[in-house]
């Protein structure tokens, strides 16, 4: 019988959106793979693969070259889209094949070298609760796709000039009121309805919108 494979994945915050997605696909029952969530890579002891994910720190070398791997995963076709919210931002770069990749961590942001690479397609109608399911999906898809092949597997350095997105804050929900809905609604689409929702200022006052499908 295989030894189990020792994993972490290392999360920001314990409210982390992805959590509840790797609770249901590397759950206790699982036979090949030990698992733990942890958010202090102080806590952490050298471990086979340590999964970076919504990791917003850059971590030190120490604690990057004590484990076997430590891997990240990144929503764009780096080097290009570097940094912070990568879908959201391509979403409103009016994109709709976004590449995935899993990459070494380094100390720089998304700059190691690339281990798996897939792509992925948005209707371009997907709201926020939407595109966060399809990010989960894709990043455990491609984490999969790298445990099947583990230990065996390729690096390819990063090539190309290199972009970088900054981090979102609450005014990037600002909508124009001189543009169309049409011409606002990918900002509508990747505005955060509860934590960061879209607005606009009229006559020195402050409208919130929150955007929900419904049926017919």
């Amino acid at each position: 019988m295989k030894k189990k494979i020792n994993i972490i994945f290392l999360l920001d915050r314990k409210n982390d959106w992805i959590k509840k997605y790797l609770i249901k696909n590397f759950n206790k029952k699982n036979k090949k793979y030990n698992f733990k969530i942890e958010y202090n890579y102080k806590k952490i002891k050298r471990q086979n693969i340590v999964f970076i994910l919504n990791y917003t720190k850059i971590l030190p070398k120490s604690f990057l070259i004590k484990n076997n791997l430590s891997l990240v995963v990144h929503a764009s076709d780096l080097p290009k889209g570097k940094g912070f919210a990568p879908i959201q931002w391509q979403i409103l770069e009016n994109k709709n094949k976004i590449s995935i990749c899993l990459i070494e961590a380094d100390e720089k942001f998304d700059s190691g070298a690339i281990i798996e690479k897939n792509n992925f397609y948005l209707n371009g109608d997907e709201l926020g609760t939407e595109i966060r399911n399809i990010q989960a999906t894709e990043t455990i898809k491609i984490i999969l796709k790298f445990l099947r092949k583990y230990p065996k597997f390729n690096r390819t350095v990063q090539n190309g000039k290199s972009t970088f997105y900054k981090r979102r804050f609450p005014k990037d929900s600002k909508l124009d009121i001189n543009k169309s809905l049409k011409k606002n609604f990918n900002l509508l689409r990747v505005a955060d309805n509860d934590k960061y929702p879209a607005y606009f200022e009229y006559k020195r006052k402050r409208y919130v919108i929150k955007i929900f499908k419904t049926s017919k």
